[in-house]
């Protein structure tokens, strides 16, 4: 039987895989621990445990978009703005 969950949990891999790009650490640092923490719960088969998963994933994405958007905006305040002292 297959998993009701599995096309979301790729989904949410290629996500987070995509976003992984412009890791600060980089982006094979960033794959290394992606994929390490996929395979630990590969073999998860209670439903409300895989929720709870793809829900941390979820809030994985929220969090590496605000460090993205963070980092942009810092660069562009740089760039236009004299540094208050």
């Amino acid at each position: 039987m297959a998993n009701p969950f599995r096309g979301e949990v790729i989904k949410l891999y290629k996500n987070l895989l995509y976003l992984g790009r412009e890791y600060p650490k980089g982006p094979v640092y960033f794959r290394e621990r992606l994929k390490s923490a996929f395979m630990k719960n590969k073999d998860e088969t209670d439903p409300e445990k895989i929720k709870k998963l793809v829900a941390r994933g979820e809030f994985v994405i929220k969090e590496l978009e605000a460090l993205y958007f963070l980092r942009k905006y810092r660069t562009m305040k740089k760039r236009y703005y004299e540094p208050e002292e």
